[in-house]
């Protein structure tokens, strides 16, 4: 099967609406149930970025009766899913926040799909220990100190966005997936990356960092690098 086309979207907290008329009935529901101001600012800024990833992706209106129309909803899994006017949507998304921001990432339907934003920031030694494999503590060892900071972000960040693809999150063992990476890319493009898990099952993807975060995507069957045309960093 020929590689996938998946569109990134970030927003970041000042973009959303700071009343709840975008939101559907389901997810007011699921708000009034969120009673620590975080925790219902998080949710409200994925909900806010996945929706505006989904309807440039289908090219619905953005204006909030129209994206009232479109609810994300957790499937029993917790992974989100899409409906339109209460029927489920042709498209598979993955959602990811961190530190005011949000990152939305939407393709065609049936696709196994994970992606996770991540603040740069050290591991130690025993944080490596418990959650990575051998292969990538040593990956870490070899690298230049300066560098570690980013590399063990980025590990980690490949293990969560492979681990929602696997509709699992952090119920499973971020042992039991292995990231391989491919070669360093200059200029900030996309690095492509391989997670394998150890039910036999791989993904393909992409990292890119800059100085504050580490993006990864990975998906089955495998997506070309992102499209990040639709992307509005904040």
């Amino acid at each position: 099967m020929s590689s996938i086309d998946v569109f990134w979207l970030e927003c970041g907290q000042a973009e959303v609406p700071p009343d709840d008329l975008w939101l559907g009935e389901d997810e007011l529901h699921v708000l009034r149930r969120l009673h620590v101001p975080k925790r219902r600012n998080d949710w409200r800024l994925g909900r806010w970025t996945a929706k505006q990833a989904v309807a440039a992706y289908l090219r619905l209106a953005a204006d909030p009766a129209s994206l009232a129309g479109v609810e994300v909803r957790a499937a029993d899994s917790g992974a989100p899913e899409v409906f339109l006017f209460h029927r489920l949507a042709p498209v598979s998304v993955s959602i990811s926040h961190c530190d005011g921001t949000a990152a939305g990432a939407v393709t065609q339907p049936g696709v196994a799909i994970g992606c996770d934003l991540e603040a740069i920031a050290p591991r130690s030694p025993a944080f490596l220990a418990d959650y990575f494999v051998e292969s990538e503590q040593q990956l870490v060892a070899r690298s230049p100190a300066a560098g570690r900071p980013c590399l063990s972000t980025l590990l980690w960040s490949a293990k969560e966005s492979a681990l929602k693809a696997l509709r699992e999150g952090l119920r499973l063992d971020t042992r039991s997936v292995e990231v391989l990476l491919g070669p360093a890319p200059s200029g900030g493009e996309w690095r492509p990356l391989t997670v394998l898990a150890v039910d036999g099952r791989s993904f393909a993807g992409w990292s890119r960092w800059d100085q504050d975060f580490v993006r990864t995507l990975v998906a089955s069957p495998a997506p070309n690098p992102p499209l990040r045309d639709m992307c509005r960093r904040r």
